[in-house]
């Protein structure tokens, strides 16, 4: 059976249990206060940090990695694309998303000085994206793939992270509520997510 240390609040870690609970495995989410962790995260993560996924002598951490794993060792439903090229796209625009959208959430996790600025860099972005929804289901077309996971916890905090996107974004918000409304990320949110957003 494998585990993830997974933090309560954390939208690395949330993007993770997306995946395990998409696919329906057998598995144990073990939650981590991340203001007062276990000592033993230091011990098989050298970062320190969650997500961390044990699968008997395996161990990974950074949610990415963790997710293509989970989905090339349990390939139903696929989340990665089957060709090589959109494999690779998926990959470029993951990259992306790591770049321009996730560098940030620190910033706005903390409400660090600056964040006024921060919140409009993933605003103006976000508003960007919104056209792509106008002709498709999902990021990249009618089926759910890893680039909806990876977006769907920055969707699920923008209320949180005190990100209010513009009427431009209409597509994308109707994108985010196709997203929250399926059983796996449903079933993915902590106690604490929940109330993130009203």
């Amino acid at each position: 059976m494998m585990n993830l240390y997974s933090g309560t609040t954390d939208p690395f870690s949330h993007r993770c249990r997306i995946v395990l609970f998409e696919k329906g495995m057998d598995f144990e989410v073990i939650d981590v206060d991340l203001y007062n962790k276990p000592e033993d995260i230091a011990v098989i993560n050298p970062y320190n940090r969650v997500p961390v996924l044990v699968d008997r002598d395996l161990v990974l951490y950074e949610a990415n990695i963790i997710n293509e794993y989970i989905d090339e060792r349990f390939p139903h439903p696929q989340l990665m694309p089957p060709d090589p090229i959109m494999r690779a796209r998926a990959r470029q625009l993951l990259h992306t998303f790591e770049q321009e959208l996730f560098t940030h959430l620190e910033a706005l996790e903390a409400a660090q000085k600056g964040v006024d600025k921060v919140r409009v860099h993933v605003r103006d972005h976000l508003t960007q994206l919104a056209p792509v929804f106008t002709k498709q289901k999902y990021m990249l077309g009618d089926e759910f793939s890893m680039l909806d996971v990876a977006i769907a916890p920055l969707l699920w905090r923008l209320e949180h992270y005190g990100i209010e996107l513009p009427k431009a974004a209409a597509p994308l918000m109707k994108y985010a509520e196709r997203i929250f409304s399926r059983q796996g990320f449903i079933d993915a949110l902590t106690p604490s997510e929940k109330v993130m957003r009203r």
